[in-house]
């Protein structure tokens, strides 16, 4: 006590000499004084209610107050004393009595209460402030005070008082001007305190629960705002955060000691000082309840592994080092939720989604407040990029709306401060996570995709997100088309297929709307692209090492992107030609100069790395290939990857997931050496050479099948693991910590050697984000985009057609006026675009949209219609709309056009007009439309001069000139050949031959070439209808189309589907011929395998097809072929083969019905020759489904096999020779179920997925169809023949072993379909014992096959043909016995119970 006294009046002398100075900012000296001594006497009036804190009796019979009351009382005497202003008295002098009653484990919580409560009123005086003597001292002092703060409980609702006035008093420290002075380690200790108190709230009253998160947020906020204050600085702790690793064994400890101090009302463990991400996280990882840790507990995990520069950070005015901290805290608390258990005594709601919502809240507010400055601060950046953003990346599947919610506003607030550091997060958090939960083919539910659909809808109202996404990963080629996949997911999304206008329709034409509005809002702002010149690639350069000199300059990034965004479509082509013809597709792209004319390794292994959408089997396959050149790329191919700090698993992985693994030895071999000389030089520092990189890779290949193989039983443990790879390294062994990771890593994640095929959205595992964090450091910098159009075209032509479809059926479905009007909001947006660019197509379109709402021309009256039209606010906005993009957009449309060219002087305007009016004067145009009255020799020469003048020059010296000319005499062409339809034989010879040229002479797409093949095709839809006598001719001619180079039918395929589809459509009664057909079909047969037209061909095939609408005996065959190749193709979904197998069969009734109306309404001879005819069609139906029985796909494959015994099992209308199924069972059924036992004992499970029941469906249908047709088929010379070969079939399938054993379902069924098969040719007397003694009788070879599948079967199915050998057997044992020996006849009751000789036991009886 002397020595407090002598400090105080010590302090106030030497303050003395400063009275003169004055603030007038701070309060009257008088006021506080006041102020200061009514809360002395409120805690002193608190501590009088209680006996302990009256006189203590000494043993000198002094009489002693208790020291807590002196000092209370010393400070009273001495307050009105003192002179000075309040600022230059040392806050310690008037706030150590109060601190000490706080510290105290003697006082009760009505007495801490009330001491807190005066320390938070001294606090918000503002007589504290930065300028104040010794700030620093005192601040720490009232933080370490409140944080090691000892207290009685005495009830349960006043330690929430205490708890709550803790967080009042913290809060109110971190507020006050005075805060700066805080060093970095008391601020960790705040949030350490406070979070602490938010678990401990878990078990206590819900005021508590939000004044302590309020109170959390409150900080992170205040903290986090001084960010942008800071200047950028390296001094960061680096092992700030490892106090967390190390402390997580004690934690159990530390929880239970922590319990039992808060029953005791003790809020300071007696523990060693953690750090702040330890003690936080010891709370949060072992129950909701928690404690309040002293000063100590801060920042350093204890004093021997304390740096003296990080310590001496810790002290400093807090700033990075615990912002950094805190920061990497509240991530780390997302990795410890899912650890987390929930205490018995807890009321908090939803657990689940409570303690990872808190936390993304924090780091919300934290981010929120930082803003861009995190960017000025590597760690705290790093933690953002990595930790925060995996994190992100895992909560955002979570299935809670309001956790996804707020991960989408965290990852918006990061995209509009951080994405220039951002890029390759950004693009895995869209594909991984938002466009996968907004479709609900991947299971989510629909709150998670109307959550994920906001957030979408979100970003696409940022003006300059699309376009960024376009030019950043829709224009790369390491990335996928974000761009392209979000227009598609808003535009399928906003259509109503079958179901009524939801909100997620409505929302997701916000979206489209607001990507067209974000489009118009920048016409006009300046354009480097408006001459849309196309990119053309002359000569080879490798697309790879394409560079940008500049990504900040518009003027350098926007040819740059445009030209990967070229390279980057022609990739997708040549994938396609790859995944064909490997020969083919890398000629296809030797032509349009993206591999080398003459290849090498590294072109094609960059080809293999870093293009999307190739089969990966062919890329495995190829890879492992023993070839000196495939060897060579498979090199180039692993000096691809960056391996550097990565361990040998997760290496693995991602070269794994780029192709598949083949399955031969020998090129697993070869793969695995490249991929361990490719690790070894990136990663020598832990194994001794590339031959222990090579002989780890194969045991951890060996441990993953053996761990991940269902039929492996017996699993390699650790041990065994870790004693396989005895010195392998140089002949040392390895770290046993690695091989443990190793053997860990693998048990609990699959490496997976077949991996996922097409371009969809995978998941994230943890070996692709390592491996985006380092493909990170090497990518191309963001692109950011100001409010130009510089990308604008390209991404409105990918937009505008989905975009016009959903705004138009929305508009039809809504049924109120804010639809309506956000409807013609983006109408008038799409209009104003086209206008701009001068696409009249896309806005010819949209009014032709617009006018089929517009009623007022309906035939109707006129009264009506104008009284309809009144009441029909749909049509009255559609009719505003129509008109105003009449009169606004075609104005801009031609002023547009106008600005590029000179103004015309007056003479020139008047020369303009003279000529156009003695044009005019010439009808120069009616020479061709009136071309039908010309004489024949006039319109031949006519159509002469056409072909002469259309004629282009030889190659090299043609110019756009001339190939506008040639376009426009072969359109003048066409016109005169339709308007002489009647004379079409004068014509089509030099019309056919000028088109011949054109197409066979094109090698790239171009206008003269798709004018001739769309022109071709016009002239055949019109004719076809008029002209029979030459309807071959014509449609002979359409097999130009076959002709066309694959670049050009590339390009224009799609287009000639839908226009032969419309000629079929329109023409198909007229099509008599077989030639005729064979080229509709032909035509149909090769979009099977081309993406683009494949629906538009299948559809035409479905027309001819359905129902035998369009059947002919002169196109069965060629229309069956045609499905064949449809089901087989895999370009499109399962469904469409499933169809096309279901077309097939139900062709088998149009045969019956030609088989029907020939016997009425032919003679015999004809009759004869038509079911000829028709057995050969239905063989060929029947081997066409045979080849469909073995695909590699197990739907297609087994519905196959049912249509197929539909087909031959409901085939008796037909009437077919005896003969011909015998060849049916010969050609189709036996090889049929041959070739299905070679592919179940050749090919890999994985490839042919549940043979087993396919063998079933095999064997079931040959025993029905041969059942079937037993009765005749037993009448044929050749039937034994037929029915040895039946059971050799089932001899060898009940030999058949399917993945090393044999089937017990085929075990049973064999004998089942035998016995039945048996029974069926007893009752018919087809299988009976013959009486010639040789062995090769029906019935002998019969009983040779059968003892080999199922020996009791003759037994079961004869019994008395057993019972009669063993009669028999019996005569000839009596007639072998001697003289003294004799034979016990058995009884007439045994003989006709059991048979002649026959026990009960089945033994013959004898004595």
């Amino acid at each position: 006590m002397g020595h407090l006294k002598l400090q105080m009046q010590t302090g106030i002398n030497a303050l003395e000499e400063e009275t003169g100075k004055h603030d007038a900012g701070y309060p009257n000296r008088t006021t506080v004084a006041c102020m200061i001594n009514a809360e002395i006497g409120a805690v002193l009036a608190v501590m009088r209610r209680n006996v302990r804190w009256g006189v203590h009796y000494m043993s000198d019979d002094d009489q002693l107050e208790h020291s807590l009351v002196q000092s209370l009382k010393a400070l009273r005497k001495q307050i009105f004393s003192w002179q000075s202003q309040w600022h230059v008295i040392n806050p310690a002098l008037y706030l150590h009595p109060f601190l000490d009653v706080i510290q105290s484990d003697e006082t009760g919580a009505p007495i801490t209460g009330v001491a807190l409560s005066s320390v938070y009123k001294i606090l918000t005086l503002d007589v504290i402030d930065q300028n104040t003597v010794n700030v620093g001292d005192a601040m720490h002092l009232v933080v370490d005070a409140v944080t090691s703060c000892r207290f009685e409980v005495t009830d349960p609702g006043s330690e929430e008082v205490v708890l709550m006035k803790i967080l009042q008093v913290l809060l109110a420290c971190v507020k006050s001007k005075a805060s700066v002075m805080l060093s970095n380690q008391h601020i960790c200790t705040i949030v350490n305190t406070c979070f602490r108190i938010v678990h401990q709230a878990g078990t206590k009253g819900e005021l508590l629960q939000r004044i302590a998160r309020y109170t959390m947020h409150e900080l992170v906020r205040c903290i986090f705002s001084h960010l942008q204050d800071i200047d950028n600085t390296e001094h960061a702790l680096v092992n700030g955060s490892t106090g967390l690793k190390q402390e997580i064994d004690g934690l159990n400890n530390e929880h239970n000691s922590a319990n039992r101090q808060l029953e005791n009302g003790n809020l300071n463990p007696a523990s060693d000082g953690r750090s702040l991400s330890t003690g936080i996280a010891s709370s949060a990882a072992n129950d909701v309840t928690g404690t309040i840790v002293d000063e100590n507990t801060a920042f350093a995990s204890s004093a021997k592994e304390t740096d003296l520069n990080e310590l001496q950070l810790m002290n400093e005015p807090y700033g990075i080092p615990c912002m950094v901290e805190i920061f990497h805290f509240l991530c780390s608390l997302l990795n410890v939720v899912e650890h987390m258990g929930m205490s018995s005594r807890s009321n908090t709601i939803a657990f689940d989604e409570d303690v990872p919502l808190f936390a993304l809240t924090l780091i919300n507010s934290a981010i929120e407040l930082g803003g861009p400055s995190f960017h000025r601060h590597p760690r705290l950046l790093s933690l953002i990029q990595d930790e925060l953003f995996c994190n992100l990346m895992q909560f955002g599947l979570s299935m809670s709306p309001l956790v996804l919610s707020m991960v989408c506003s965290i990852v918006l607030n990061l995209y509009h401060h951080l994405r220039t550091e951002l890029k390759l997060q950004i693009e895995a958090f869209f594909s991984c996570v938002i466009l996968r939960l907004a479709q609900s083919k991947y299971g989510a539910s629909y709150q998670q995709q109307e959550v994920a659909m906001e957030a979408l809808v979100d970003f696409c109202r940022q003006k300059t997100f699309m376009v960024e996404m376009y030019a950043n990963f829709d224009c790369d080629i390491t990335c996928s088309n974000v761009f392209e996949d979000i227009a598609n997911l808003l535009s399928k999304s906003a259509f109503p297929v079958n179901s009524p206008l939801s909100p997620m329709h409505i929302l997701a034409l916000d979206g489209l709307i607001a990507v067209m509005q974000g489009m118009s809002e920048r016409i006009g702002n300046g354009s480097l692209s408006s001459d849309h010149s196309p990119v053309n690639v002359e000569e080879y350069t490798p697309f790879w090492l394409e560079k940008c000199e500049n990504f900040s300059d518009p003027n350098s990034w926007v040819p740059f992107v445009c030209r990967r965004k070229y390279f980057k479509k022609r990739l997708m082509i040549g994938a396609d030609h790859f995944n064909r013809d490997i020969k083919k597709g890398l000629q296809f792209l030797q032509g349009i100069h993206l591999l080398p004319d003459k290849l090498d390794a590294q072109s094609v292994a960059c080809f293999f790395r870093y293009t999307a959408g190739l089969d990966k089997n062919l890329i495995g396959d190829f890879l492992g290939n023993h070839d000196e050149f495939c060897v060579q790329v498979l090199h180039e191919f692993a000096r691809t990857f960056d391996f550097k700090d990565m361990t040998l698993d997760t290496a693995l992985r991602l070269f794994l997931e780029t192709f598949r693994l083949p399955g031969e030895s020998q090129k697993i071999q070869r793969v695995l050496e490249a991929f361990s000389e490719r690790y070894y030089e990136q990663s020598p520092h832990i194994l001794a050479n590339k031959d222990a990189a090579l002989l780890l890779s194969y045991s951890i290949i060996m441990l993953n099948t053996d761990q991940h193989n269902m039929q492996v039983k017996k699993k390699m443990t650790e041990e065994d693991f870790i004693r396989n790879n005895r010195r392998i390294n140089g002949g040392n062994d390895l770290p046993r910590e690695i091989l443990s990771e190793l053997y860990h890593s693998i048990c609990k994640n699959e490496i997976r050697t077949t991996p996922e095929q097409g371009s969809g959205f995978p998941e994230m595992t943890p070996s692709r984000w390592i491996y985006l964090i380092h493909k990170s450091k090497k990518t191309a910098p963001f692109i950011v985009s100001d409010c130009r159009a510089y990308l604008d075209y390209d991404m409105f032509a990918t937009l505008s057609g989905p975009t016009i479809a959903a705004i138009s059926v929305v508009f039809d479905h809504a049924e109120n006026e804010e639809v309506y009007q956000t409807c013609m909001d983006g109408f008038l947006a799409v209009a104003k675009i086209s206008a701009y660019y001068h696409l009249e197509n896309i806005l010819d379109d949209l009014v032709v949209s617009l006018c089929k709402f517009v009623t007022i021309l309906d035939p109707s009256s006129v009264e009506e219609s104008i009284l309809a039209f009144g009441d029909d606010t749909k049509a009255r906005m559609a009719t505003e709309t129509v008109f105003t993009i009449a009169n606004r957009f075609s104005q801009l449309l031609y002023l547009g056009a106008e600005e590029s060219r000179p103004v015309p002087t007056e003479e020139q305007l008047a020369a303009q007009q003279c000529a156009l009016q003695t044009i005019q004067k010439c009808h120069i145009d009616s020479i061709f439309t009136e071309s039908k009255f010309l004489q024949a020799e006039s319109l031949l020469q006519l159509a002469k001069a056409l072909n002469s003048a259309g004629v282009r020059p030889k190659k090299g010296n043609n110019t756009s000139e001339d190939e506008d000319t040639s376009v426009f005499c072969l359109e003048l062409l066409v016109a005169i050949t339709l308007n002489n339809r009647d004379r079409i034989e004068l014509l089509w010879q030099g019309v056919y031959e000028h088109i011949a040229n054109i197409v066979q002479s094109t090698v790239m797409p171009c206008a003269l070439v798709e004018k001739a093949v769309f022109g071709l095709l016009r002239i055949c839809h019109r004719l076809l209808p008029y002209k029979e006598n030459i309807t071959d001719e014509l449609l002979r001619s359409l097999q130009l189309v076959l002709k066309l180079d694959a670049r050009v039918a590339d390009t224009y395929y799609e287009q000639i589907t839908q226009e032969v589809s419309h000629l079929v459509k329109a023409n198909a009664s007229h099509i008599r011929s077989h030639l005729g057909w064979r080229t509709i079909t032909s035509l149909l047969s090769i979009t099977a395998r081309h993406l683009e037209s494949s629906e538009a061909g299948f559809d035409a095939l479905l027309f001819i097809m359905s129902d035998g609408a369009h059947l002919l005996p002169a196109n069965y065959v060629l229309c069956v072929d045609a499905a064949r190749q449809f089901a087989e193709s895999r370009v499109g979904q399962v469904e469409r083969s499933l169809v096309a197998l279901d077309l097939m069969a139900g062709s088998v009734n149009c045969l019956e019905k030609w088989t029907n109306d020939a016997k009425q309404a032919m003679k015999e001879e004809e009759v004869a020759k038509m079911l000829l005819d028709i057995g050969e069609m239905w063989l060929r139906l029947a081997q066409g489904l045979r080849k469909l029985c073995l695909d590699q796909r197990e739907e297609v494959r087994n519905q196959a096999l049912l249509s197929l015994q539909n087909c031959l099992t409901g085939s008796v209308g037909i009437h077919l020779p005896n003969g011909l199924w015998l060849q049916c069972f010969d050609q189709v059924i036996f090889t049929l179920l041959d070739d299905l036992l070679e592919i179940s004992q050749t090919h890999s499970p994985k490839d042919y997925r549940n043979m087993e029941g396919t063998l079933i469906l095999a064997l079931k249908l040959l025993s029905k169809v041969f059942l079937q047709l037993l009765q005749n088929l037993s009448q044929l010379p050749d039937f034994s023949k037929l029915w040895l070969g039946v059971l050799n079939l089932l001899e060898k399938f009940m030999k058949v072993k399917i993945r090393g054993r044999r089937s017990e379902k085929l075990q049973e069924l064999v004998p089942e379909l035998l016995k039945n098969t048996l029974l069926v040719m007893k009752a018919g007397h087809i299988l009976e014992e013959s009486s010639n003694v040789g062995g090769n009788s029906l019935w002998e070879l019969t009983w040779l096959h059968i003892n080999n599948i199922a020996p009791s079967l003759q037994s079961e199915v004869f019994p008395e043909q057993d019972s009669k050998h063993l009669q028999q057997k019996q005569t000839e044992q009596v007639g072998g016995l001697g003289p003294d020996e004799s034979v016990s006849v058995p009884s007439n009751e045994t003989a006709g119970q059991d048979g002649p000789g026959i026990n009960q036991s089945g033994s013959a009886v004898a004595t």
